[in-house]
């Protein structure tokens, strides 16, 4: 209890705060003014408030240590002693309320699985009438191009959100079609035929209407994977798995350091709660979409988070909504807005005062909330009591930054695109008073805002200029003039009173209370321009950067990153064969090898065109990589030189697939051919044996056999073709490839796998698919962010269980498996782990890699 108390007084001078609540001479002055003395004592009952919320948070890590020390010694009590570390799972404190869902109670409506909630707010209030326009984007049409087009860039892009607007076919798909006497069966994708011939031993045997199991294990999201070079190389078995990466890119203060030590960010739809010291991660799950901002309440337990509308697999449209979670149990507290809301939630922020306080422990608090409808309407919300207390169009133009004043809860200041407002909440409405800039030439954006210990607002632009706002006032106090050379992207007022601010400039700078400069350090250009920053332990500082990247240091020394995600769509992904590596690659040229044992990167690699594809060779020693341009090329899995470089074609290379005994690689390209080349010397030499032509669209995925005598091929129109790759022929006859055994199953098209398709798939649904190394199981990752987890093989007909009517209707669904989310894009690949231990799978536009742990 001492050292996790110690822990949290690293955050918090508490001797000062000792001292100065121990001063009586404020309130003993007699010639203090009202007002002063008034703020005095805001601010003494500020401080101690601090200090309350200081042991609250002890004592919530206190209780959640020793739920997991419980947990600990009853797992080891039924597994007995191990030498491996104990894993440690994040349990919610009341066992009833598991992640993601809501504690019940009289006043709250339970959401659906989907995430959707009636607005509960009184029918008689007045709300927001928001304009319409031609340019609106609503849930349904958020996907970038049609089914039509994705076939014809399978594997190049995709959405920046699961609701990627496909919905499931209302026409009744022709059902499949099992002949006894041919031994194949037939299934229909957008009303073509797809033959799968079976091996003969299961043709006497198989149903078509037996019911398929669910599969024996399960997947735990493990970790969300970070690039941590700050922390010494280790070994030993994390409890939790990862999510690689962090979206700074596009967001804006989704930084934070809660006094348990935790690092909180968010990446796709998935918050994490990353510990650098003990390398562990907890992992907050109930979004189903794109988060894109969060806050977190002066109590330092309570977090807010929003999302992007979307749709789920089933065409049902997603409302965007913020979800009011506990960061110690992460159990979901309240859910606002499902139904208010448009497009999109934009920034978030608790109400801070002291007044605000008082009225949280009589069961009040306000959150302000800006969606990212044409009006980005600025809404004001009573969240324990999730009702809504006022709305008003705030601009029709970006809005980047709402917060509520620190010592005034009435008032919220907003900054965007030619927009700096300053907002009272006054019975019910809210009234605008604009910033006034005067002789301050006005900016085009107006980026970021903080307040100074007075109550005076600090804004960033895109001018470079950091300007205060006299507190109580819309008109300009103080301007630094060029504080930054570019656009001045984050300010943070630390506890001590110290300024700083960074910028496009890539620089951190620090300023003292009279905003006269004390540091300036600027970040290398690799890491990208400053995003966000954030008060860490001690004099310690977190930074977000552009290039997703979260960096730590201080202002008198260096930064480190301690965590690194890609920065553009991710496609390629390939395990190590003998080891618990894997290695990615995306379109932002970035190759990296990870460990997924200590979950950190081994080494990574800048190419000179964007990845589409990875894949090992048996020995391990070397990695062939794909790209968009018809580039391949080996590099050496352990000092990560360039081996050798060819060019086959100029369209990307979708697929690299050695065979298992290591004499050939297998190359399938957008060009509609298959190269095969023969390799030597332990995968440092390759000379061209030929390529394969006969497919009439691209191809999407190559399996070997177990001898390395043939290759099985699926292309973009859904054919299923046989190759003797050695001479670049293919086999026609359905009496020599039926009883083929094959090394994996990564095709998605096949006799072995065709149960995974739901029902009216246009064919483009399903992106990836691998089975275990013990052929025990089959993931795949689809286009709607879900990772899926099948029995294999998966080969039984889509029959649901209404066997009653069967012959006067049937209704065809997919195998039964378990289905898991986290990714807000399509997931673009997935992996098991040599010793099928765990999942790898990675998103396209959300840019991340998660881990899952089999179970």
């Amino acid at each position: 209890m001492e050292d996790s108390f110690s822990s949290y007084s690293s955050l918090y001078d508490t001797s000062s705060l000792l001292q100065f609540c121990n001063d009586d001479s404020a309130s003993a002055t007699s010639s203090m003014e009202v007002t002063d003395r008034l703020a005095s004592l805001e601010q003494r009952v500020q401080m101690q408030e601090d200090e309350i919320q200081l042991l609250k948070s002890a004592l919530a890590d206190v209780v959640r240590r020793l739920n997991i020390s419980e947990e600990q010694q009853a797992m080891l009590s039924r597994k007995g002693p191990t030498k491996a570390r104990p894993m440690i799972a994040a349990l919610p404190l009341k066992p009833t309320v598991h992640n993601g869902n809501i504690l019940p109670k009289k006043s709250t409506i339970l959401l659906s699985p989907s995430g959707s909630k009636k607005d509960n707010t009184p029918a008689t209030k007045s709300t927001v009438k928001r304009t319409s326009s031609s340019e609106h984007v609503g849930p349904s049409s958020r996907k970038e191009g049609g089914s039509e087009a994705k076939s014809n860039r399978t594997r190049t892009a995709s959405t920046g959100s699961n609701s990627s607007g496909k919905r499931t076919s209302e026409s009744k798909q022709k059902e499949p079609v099992f002949s006894a006497d041919e031994g194949y069966v037939k299934m229909y994708l957008k009303g073509r035929p797809i033959t799968m011939y079976m091996p003969k031993e299961l043709v006497d045997t198989y149903c078509l209407e037996e019911k398929a199991d669910l599969p024996p294990k399960k997947l735990k999201l493990d970790w969300v994977y970070p690039f941590a070079l700050l922390l010494p190389y280790t070994t030993y078995e994390h409890p939790f798995d990862i999510i690689y990466g962090y979206r700074g890119r596009d967001c804006r203060s989704n930084l934070y350091l809660l006094p348990t030590g935790e690092t909180v960010y968010f990446i796709a739809s998935v918050v994490v709660l990353y510990n650098v010291d003990e390398q562990l991660q907890r992992h907050y799950t109930g979004h189903t979409d794109d988060i894109k901002c969060l806050a977190v309440h002066p109590d330092k337990i309570t977090i807010a988070t929003g999302q992007v509308a979307g749709t789920s697999s089933d065409g049902k449209q997603l409302a965007p909504h913020v979800r009011v979670w506990d960061s110690v149990s992460l159990n979901t507290l309240h859910i606002l807005g499902a139904g208010f809301f448009d497009r999109a939630l934009v920034c978030l922020s608790f109400s801070k005062s002291v007044r605000d306080m008082f009225s949280m422990i009589m069961g009040a608090g306000w959150l302000c909330v800006v969606d990212d409808s044409n009006d980005h309407v600025l809404s004001v919300w009573d969240w324990q009591r999730e009702e809504r207390l006022a709305e008003v169009k705030c601009s029709n133009d970006s809005i980047f930054a709402a917060d509520f004043h620190p010592t005034d809860a009435n008032i919220i200041v907003t900054c965007g695109k030619s927009h700096h407002c300053f907002w009272s909440l006054e019975k019910g409405s809210l009234l605008k008073k604009q910033g006034l800039f005067e002789k301050q030439e006005k900016p085009k954006f107006v980026l970021c805002v903080t307040f100074s210990e007075n109550g005076d607002a600090i804004t960033g632009d895109s001018s470079g200029n950091i300007l205060v706002w006299g507190k109580g006032s819309n008109r300009i106090s103080l301007a630094i003039q060029g504080a930054h050379e570019s656009s001045v992207f984050a300010l943070c007022m630390l506890r001590d009173g110290t300024l700083v601010s960074g910028g496009k400039d890539r620089k951190l700078t620090s300023w003292d209370g009279n905003y006269q400069k004390i540091h300036m350090v600027e970040v290398p250009e690799v890491y990208g321009p400053i995003r966000t920053i954030a008060e860490g332990k001690g004099e310690t500082i977190l930074i977000g950067t552009t290039k997703n990247y979260i960096l730590l240091g201080s202002l008198n020394g260096e930064f480190t990153p301690i965590i690194q995600g890609h920065t553009d769509e991710l496609w390629g992904l390939a395990v190590h064969p003998l080891k618990l590596q894997f290695l990615t690659s995306g379109h932002d040229k970035l190759v990296c090898l990870w460990d997924s044992a200590s979950h950190q990167p081994l080494w990574t690699k800048t190419l000179e065109d964007a990845a589409q594809s990875a894949g090992f060779h048996p020995s391990g020693a070397i990695v062939a990589i794909g790209t968009q341009t018809g580039r391949w090329l080996v590099l050496d899995t352990e000092t990560k030189d360039l081996v050798t470089v060819h060019t086959d074609g100029n369209e990307q290379l979708s697929v690299m697939r050695f065979s298992p005994d290591g004499n050939f690689l297998a190359i399938g390209s957008h060009d509609n051919y298959i190269y095969i080349y023969a390799v030597a010397e332990n995968g440092k030499k390759y000379s061209r044996v030929g390529k394969c032509s006969g497919h009439s669209s691209f191809i999407t995925h190559l399996d070997w056999s177990i001898d390395s005598q043939y290759l099985v091929s699926n292309s973009g129109d859904y054919e299923i073709l046989y190759w003797i790759p050695s001479v670049c022929k293919q086999v026609v006859s359905v009496e020599t490839t039926r009883d083929i055994p094959w090394a994996t199953f990564t095709c998605t098209l096949g006799f072995h796998v065709f149960g995974l398709w739901p029902d009216g798939s246009d064919g483009t649904d399903i992106n990836a698919v691998c089975s275990s190394t013990e052929k025990r199981l089959l993931a795949t990752g689809d286009d709607f962010g879900k990772v899926h987890l099948f029995s294999f093989p998966c080969s039984q007909s889509r029959v649901s269980n209404q066997r009653v009517f069967y012959y006067l209707f049937v209704h065809y669904i997919q195998a039964p498996s378990h289905v898991y989310g986290g990714h807000s894009s399509h997931v673009t690949n997935v992996n098991f782990l040599f010793d099928d231990s765990h999942l790898v799978s990675t998103g396209g536009k959300d840019m991340s890699v998660m881990q899952w742990r089999v179970i």
